[in-house]
């Protein structure tokens, strides 16, 4: 792991840390800048971890999962940790990692609870993880406890199951944009970054609407801001964002990658790169 940089030890501090933080965040998004989009299929393609997070999802759906996403060259699959072992044993040889949701989809397990999902997936050979961040800690109280979240967050990610050498396994923090208000998708972003989460991501796709263009910029320029203070992912890179839900075509894709994400979680990822290549889109749900 990185150095990281001195961080504050109580919540007021933290109130100060983030207070500060913003007021940089929100001067860098007075600057119109739009990222690069790709504009191939082949480098689109990259961008996209093919999902498949449905309670009843079939091993023969998961198999066709599999295989598109090797013969598309996708980033990952993204599944739920019964179907891991599976999707390794598919992908095998094929280059493309395989992600497992934890503490899917209200987060609201237990840091006990998420350490076992993670080492079930680890040890099924999960290659990303997406956790979802606990907003009851967020919402139970008028002020806000900045550093009990931020404990919790660190504790998930610091633990030895997901401490893995000689390439630590990649984490990503799924905020649940729709769910809160702007202040709140800001402060959880920059506790995420400052826990040292590899990604922060918008979306489970399972509770309201999913990534907004205004919620990426946001976090993206969370991710700049900290990275100019030293605040880099468990890899020792500059934090990056995952927009997931609602992202089902190639306008939306390329309007999230626009944003600032560089990384898109989908079920429409064919129909996307499809859409590259000039071809007919193909059904998805948009997770």
């Amino acid at each position: 792991m990185s150095h990281r940089p001195t961080l504050p030890e109580n919540d007021a501090e933290w109130e100060t840390f983030i207070t500060d933080i913003s007021t940089e965040v929100n001067k860098s998004l007075s600057s119109k800048y739009a990222h690069p989009t790709p504009t191939s299929a082949k480098d689109a393609a990259k961008y996209i971890d093919h999902t498949l997070l449905k309670l009843d999802a079939k091993p023969e759906e998961i198999d066709a999962l599999c295989e598109q996403a090797r013969e598309e060259g996708f980033a990952t699959v993204c599944v739920r940790v019964n179907y891991v072992a599976r999707a390794v044993e598919k992908l095998k040889g094929s280059g493309v990692g395989v992600a497992c949701v934890i503490g899917f989809h209200e987060g609201s397990y237990t840091n006990g609870e998420k350490l076992a999902e993670i080492s079930s997936a680890l040890s099924s050979g999960a290659t990303e993880l997406d956790i979802v961040l606990d907003r009851t800690l967020l919402l139970s109280s008028p002020a806000t406890p900045y550093h009990k979240i931020y404990t919790t967050l660190s504790a998930l990610i610091s633990h030895p199951s997901t401490l893995r050498t000689p390439s630590p396994v990649l984490t990503k923090l799924i905020l649940e944009t729709s769910a809160l208000t702007p202040t709140q998708i800001l402060t959880t972003s920059i506790l995420g970054v400052a826990a040292g989460f590899d990604y922060i991501k918008t979306s489970t796709g399972f509770c309201g609407g999913g990534a907004k263009v205004a919620d990426v910029r946001v976090m993206r320029a969370v991710c700049d801001v900290m990275a100019e203070r030293g605040f880099k992912g468990r890899r020792g890179e500059r934090v990056k964002v995952k927009a997931s839900g609602g992202v089902r075509d190639r306008g939306a894709f390329g309007e999230m990658v626009g944003a600032g994400a560089e990384r898109i979680g989908t079920s429409s990822g064919v129909g996307i790169v499809g859409e590259f290549r000039g071809g007919e889109v193909v059904g998805g749900s948009g997770y």
